[in-house]
């Protein structure tokens, strides 16, 4: 089903499909400060209409995949900031909401415009639109630059890490998006870890897997980004593979790596 799911999206949209761009840069364009551990997180607890706001944006500039602000939203990091772990889970379901309402306001836009526009600067276009919820790394949740290293220690394992993002993937899942995607994933670990994951709690929604290099052959940390897409390769929830927050350079042979596998 994941995989229907994708193969008809991407038929109706062509072939390809635009996803959005950097969602703190915009948001910070739009007055945001997020000098905070939270980082992009902070507004789904100040200004979720900067979010919804930037999410139209991409929309009304062709994109076809929304990404939640959720990236550096964990239940861990809200609980350090003082949130109960009701608060917690209520501001990780915000994210695929806002993101999901800001698609719905983009629809309705779309009715009231006479027909499909597109102009100098906004796209009115009915199309598919998808909701990606957005699962950050455990580096991410550190806020010290480690999802671009790789390097969590000796004692951070697979299992670790299924325990700190289980309950997480959980409220995301129940949000209802329309993809969960793993990004900037530095290490084989955790790709290991969401694998396993997706497995154990039976998840339904088709899944993607998003690395980060610095090479041009191995992610971050090293590991073989080989080794890793066939880690994605083996779950049957991984619908879809790919490169984030990597030189541009380098895209086009990672690409070529992963359809290796």
């Amino acid at each position: 089903m994941s995989s229907s799911l994708m193969t008809d999206f991407l038929r109706q949209s062509g072939g390809a499909a635009v996803i959005d761009g950097g969602l703190a840069t915009e948001l910070e364009r739009h007055g945001a400060d997020l000098n905070d551990p939270l980082w992009s997180a902070k507004c789904l607890l100040t200004s979720p209409h900067l979010i919804r706001q930037v999410h139209l944006d991409y929309l009304e500039a062709g994109a076809d995949i929304l990404i939640s602000a959720s990236y550096q939203a964990t239940i861990q990091g809200f609980e350090a900031k003082g949130f109960s772990r009701e608060e917690s889970e209520t501001m990780l379901r915000r994210s695929v909401e806002i993101a999901r309402e800001a698609r719905d306001m983009y629809f309705e836009r779309c009715s009231k415009s006479s027909c499909d526009s597109v102009t100098d600067d906004r796209i009115l276009k009915h199309r598919p639109i998808l909701v990606a919820a957005s699962v950050g790394s455990y580096g991410a949740y550190l806020a010290d630059g480690s999802e671009y290293s790789g390097n969590y220690g000796d004692a951070i394992t697979v299992e670790t890490l299924k325990d700190f993002h289980r309950r997480r993937v959980q409220v995301l899942v129940e949000s209802a998006p329309d993809l969960i995607a793993f990004e900037t994933i530095p290490n084989k670990i955790e790709a290991q870890a969401y694998a396993e994951l997706l497995e154990e709690e039976n998840i339904k929604i088709p899944a993607w897997f998003s690395f980060n290099s610095k090479d041009g052959v191995n992610v971050v940390s090293g590991d073989s980004l080989l080794e890793c897409a066939s880690i994605a390769e083996s779950c049957k929830r991984v619908v879809s593979v790919g490169i984030n927050c990597t030189p541009p350079r380098f895209i086009s042979g990672l690409i070529l790596i992963i359809k290796k596998r």
